[in-house]
């Protein structure tokens, strides 16, 4: 079902709204979940969302393969008939908590929609629960939650840890103020003595180092990585000239400069420069669950509805042609 009812977006704060750096304040819609009936009943969009006004909550039917693998796995659920999924809730496309709204269910963005489409497909009932990056790890070995939903990057440190089912490319943007000079960044050589905002302890703040290497080693001047607790001050920094560029996940980024005209790209890679990485979906480490899931996914990508989903928040150039189970990760530190 198409919902629109324009309101601010109450932004999180903390390192991960960092980690999805964006600029300007965003419009927003107070989401209620539709049923699936009415989800069947309601025309598809026919064209991309541009604002996060306009938002369609996608919905799929149980997958026989996907319930019976559950049942062969042993996996039982933390709670009984659920899957509870951690799900962040910072900025969209991703995931956000709507303002006047503070229950997870109200949590939207193409991340909880993913969770609850995989519980939808495994005969599940949703049950998100919204956590702070720093906090789902524990949270999955400990049982706590089921399934973390938040456009987590494999790499093969957290596969010794956790099981995973992929489900988008991970790609990372240069974005600078809408009227900046700096019209390119590829290198390292783009970077040499800019001022860039990054998210602490995150795969884009190790390309950054990576690269301030290759300048020193070089004789040149590394960049000066800057880090903000509070997406807003970040903001104002770009907007203000005390910092020169963002390096961050695209999706929120992309959403952000398409949303205020504020901010520009500048730079793409890939995440884990320069391997390329992949978002997936994670459980504890041979609990089960991640061959059912997989099955979901891989329907989801067949019937199309992924695709759908993706199309919708304007992320189809993340899509990925099949699920895999623990693709190669970003390599160790």
């Amino acid at each position: 079902m198409a919902i629109s009812k324009k309101q601010g977006i109450a932004i999180g704060v903390g390192v991960v709204a960092v980690v999805a750096i964006v600029g300007g304040i965003f419009a927003a819609i107070n989401l209620n979940q539709p049923s699936a009936a009415d989800a069947a009943a309601a025309p598809a969009p026919t064209e991309t969302n541009t604002t996060t006004d306009e938002i369609r909550w996608f919905h799929t039917d149980a997958v026989p393969e996907a319930v019976e693998a559950l049942k062969a796995s042993g996996f039982e659920p933390i709670q009984p008939g659920k899957l509870t999924v951690a799900v962040g809730a910072f900025v969209p496309p991703l995931s956000y908590q709507p303002e006047g709204t503070s229950a997870a269910t109200d949590v939207a963005g193409t991340e909880p929609n993913i969770g609850s489409l995989i519980a939808e497909g495994l005969g599940l009932e949703y049950n998100p629960q919204v956590v702070a990056w720093a906090d789902w790890p524990l949270g999955i070995q400990s049982g706590k939650y089921d399934l973390i939903a938040s456009n987590v990057t494999v790499t093969e440190e957290r596969k010794e840890l956790y099981d995973f089912a992929s489900y988008r490319e991970d790609l990372l943007g240069f974005y600078v103020k809408a009227d900046s000079d700096i019209d390119s960044i590829k290198g390292a050589e783009d970077i040499s003595g800019l001022k860039i905002i990054v998210g602490s302890g995150t795969n884009q703040e190790q390309v950054l180092l990576r690269w301030n290497e290759e300048l020193e080693a070089a004789g040149e001047a590394p960049a000066e990585l800057v880090y903000y607790d509070d997406t807003a001050a970040a903001t104002l920094a770009i907007q203000s000239g005390r910092a020169d560029a963002t390096f961050g996940p695209n999706a929120t980024s992309a959403w952000s400069a398409r949303e205020t005209g504020d901010t520009k790209l500048v730079g793409i890679v890939p995440g884990g420069w320069p391997d390329t990485a992949q978002i997936a979906a994670g459980t504890a480490k041979g609990n089960g669950l991640i061959e059912a899931v997989n099955i979901v996914l891989n329907k989801l990508i067949e019937d199309g509805t992924y695709t759908e989903l993706l199309e919708c928040w304007g992320l189809d150039s993340e899509a990925v042609t099949s699920s895999e189970i623990n693709p190669p990760g970003l390599p160790k530190p």
